[in-house]
């Protein structure tokens, strides 16, 4: 079942006087299974933002339609029931944090829903442990680290208990401990709870576990598959800007010794010898990473010009 679709989906933002309308979305068409975990990648100016914030309606189409859960975004009726549905997490935790203790900032959303008191520190409760912050309940936000405002920003939406979470660049501001704390935060919800996340991202290995990878450039979807499918096309993600994670590099220069190593030994020892393929195919790629290594260090070390 389809969370989210979107059918021949444009948009475009206001022109300066004088000027056209560039359109930033250009006939997107795509549909986010029910309880995935699907991440956006593009450069910037690549559209994947703008797409994002037109998955609640935060953006409203100027051409194609977007529909949660058979929802038009572009009927007022349902815009409160989209935007309870699909929660998002934006860049900046500092912007969505509006109280002055924890607890009291992931109830503020049920608060002005008008969920009952005991509903909403069940709520608090819930949403606190699932992102691991509940010794933080009383802490003052301003004092928490950026990953931790990030899973607060977090913990308040899920307190709306939606089915979806959208998150715009939310790790772009973190440093690897924090985008590590957000990313198993999530990854936990999506494994646990079921909720559907859609990720927007410029950091490529984030979409290493996810279950399908969307690549963004100029407005349309230019890959759409696997992580193994899409980073599998080096050279279309070259030529967009963007690189193969290093794992997925590794992997790839292991598998060209892994293949013909176990063809050699096999013939040559027998089992011992296909059980030994593994271990020269890592030495193999150990070996030849080395002077890659070297001539990067060197570059690094000579006093810039």
């Amino acid at each position: 079942m389809d969370m989210i679709e979107t059918k021949a989906l444009e948009f475009a933002y206001p022109a300066e006087e004088g000027e056209k309308p560039v359109l930033a979305l250009r006939g997107v068409d795509t549909a986010i299974e029910k309880g995935s975990f699907v991440v956006v990648l593009g450069h910037n100016g690549s559209g994947k933002s703008t797409f994002a914030k037109s998955l609640n309606a935060i953006l409203l189409p100027c051409g194609g339609k977007v529909y949660v859960e058979g929802m038009d975004t572009q009927d007022e009726a349902c815009l409160l029931e989209i935007r309870r549905r699909v929660g998002m997490v934006f860049q900046n935790p500092d912007n969505q944090i509006v109280a002055n203790v924890v607890e009291e900032d992931v109830a503020f959303a049920p608060e002005n829903l008008g969920v009952a008191s005991e509903e909403i520190r069940r709520r608090v409760d819930d949403a606190l442990a699932a992102v691991d912050m509940t010794a933080f309940m009383t802490h003052a936000p301003h004092l928490l680290s950026g990953g931790q405002k990030q899973r607060i920003a977090i913990a308040g939406v899920i307190a709306m208990e939606p089915e979806c979470i959208v998150l715009d660049e939310a790790t772009a501001m973190l440093d690897p401990i924090g985008r590590q704390e957000v990313l198993s935060a999530v990854h936990k919800l999506n494994r646990e709870k079921g909720i559907t996340v859609v990720l927007i991202t410029h950091h490529m290995n984030e979409a290493e576990e996810a279950d399908r990878v969307i690549v963004m450039d100029d407005g349309r979807i230019a890959l759409d598959g696997t992580p193994k499918e899409v980073f599998t096309q080096v050279e279309p993600l070259r030529t967009m800007g963007l690189t193969v994670p290093a794992t997925f590099m590794a992997v790839a220069r292991q598998g060209l010794f892994f293949i013909p190593a176990v063809w050699i030994l096999a013939l040559t020892l027998g089992l011992p010898g296909i059980q030994m393929a593994q271990m020269v195919a890592d030495l193999l790629t150990f070996l030849c990473s080395v002077p890659i290594q070297i001539w990067v260090l060197k570059k690094l070390s000579q006093p810039q010009k």
